[in-house]
């Protein structure tokens, strides 16, 4: 299993409900993040991607798109492009588990309301916060209560929100550069934590499941 590179995932959007929709989807791995950005048709500042770079010690590229659509779009390239192509394995923190989950389930209805095919064929995938919920010994639930108390630093301090409401206020707003920085800080703080999970953790802690459709 830690032979296959990790790409760290998380979404933003602007609520958990059915017509909600998505307002950015994150990818880092280790030679940096790809970050999509759905405006909603607003123009973000034209310096956003130097502008967040700025604040980060590895690169974030930033996808900037008018709609949901174009962002799936976009997204969907990527991933079958690049990382469908390499030996990687996609990890979430509670973005899909037997019981629930947020991320996958959101991105699979999206993708379904605009008629846009499945594009994690090939990719596996592992829930990081099932082995931290049963492998480690937290008193925190959510991704950056457990990051803080296992590793802390420097992701906290860029990410300039609390909590997913500020998120979708600034997403409203166009306020879109602290909106990336907080994907960003936690697509990163997921990818940190499963690195540090196969360090503590054997390959039978981890439950890994195949994203291929049945059909």
């Amino acid at each position: 299993m830690t032979e296959l590179d990790t790409v760290a995932f998380d979404i933003e959007t602007t609520g958990f409900d059915v017509n909600d929709q998505l307002t950015v989807v994150g990818f880092d791995t280790d030679i940096g993040s790809r970050i999509f950005l759905n405006t909603d048709g607003r123009a973000p500042p034209s310096n956003l991607e130097a502008r967040v770079n700025e604040e980060l010690a590895t690169s974030v590229s930033i996808s900037v798109q008018q709609t949901e659509r174009a962002l799936l779009g976009e997204m969907g390239t990527f991933v079958e492009s690049t990382l469908t192509n390499r030996d990687a394995k996609l990890v979430a923190y509670n973005g899909e588990r037997w019981n629930g989950g947020f991320d996958l389930p959101f991105l699979r209805t999206r993708l379904c309301y605009h008629e846009i095919d499945w594009p994690f064929t090939g990719l596996p995938y592992i829930d990081a916060m099932d082995v931290f919920e049963t492998r480690f010994n937290t008193s925190g639930e959510t991704l950056t209560g457990v990051y803080e108390e296992l590793i802390g630093g420097g992701l906290t301090r860029l990410d300039p929100f609390g909590n997913s409401k500020e998120a979708v206020e600034a997403w409203e707003v166009e306020d879109f550069e602290p909106l990336v920085l907080h994907n960003v800080a936690d697509i990163r703080r997921t990818r940190a934590l499963m690195r540090l999970a196969e360090q503590y953790c054997s390959k039978s802690d981890f439950s890994m499941k195949s994203l291929d459709p049945v059909v």
